[in-house]
């Protein structure tokens, strides 16, 4: 079932996962997406950061990219931290560029493009931090 909800399947996403494309960072250390990230990519994680407005600055020491087609490698999760009428954009321009997961931040749902990426075979993982599953050692 590509909605993941089973925590087994959340383990194997994890596991598997070598890229993770943060869209919608932000520079300031007390956004979500910044404290998120942080942790994140200490569980050793390859990860770029999605922001048009932020495109060139340096976070967590990586530059930030302008777009998902500015990612030069495979994406394997889509960790989005975007208000939920952003995500039918980014979902096409998810589909142009390829990706594993699309893995919503909690309250970032948009149902009506989870439940077309459901229809599709894609994973999505809807409403659940990915900081806290890393934390709850879903990744070895």
């Amino acid at each position: 079932m590509p909605i993941i909800e089973d925590y087994e399947k959340l383990r194997e996403i994890l596991r598997n996962c070598r890229t993770v494309a943060v869209v919608g960072i932000s520079p300031d250390n007390y956004r979500p997406s910044y404290f998120v990230s942080e942790v994140v990519k200490r569980y050793g994680f390859k990860m770029y950061f999605i922001n048009p407005e932020h495109e060139g600055e340096t976070i967590l020491e990586e530059k930030v990219l302008g777009s998902l087609k500015d990612v030069p490698e495979k994406i394997d999760i889509l960790d989005i931290f975007r208000r939920p009428e952003a995500i039918f954009a980014l979902a096409e321009e998810a589909r142009e560029v390829g990706f594993e997961t699309f893995w919503l931040q909690p309250g970032t749902e948009n149902w009506e493009v989870i439940e077309a990426l459901d229809r599709e075979g894609r994973n999505v993982v809807p409403g659940l931090c990915i900081k806290t599953c890393c934390q709850l050692q879903l990744r070895d």
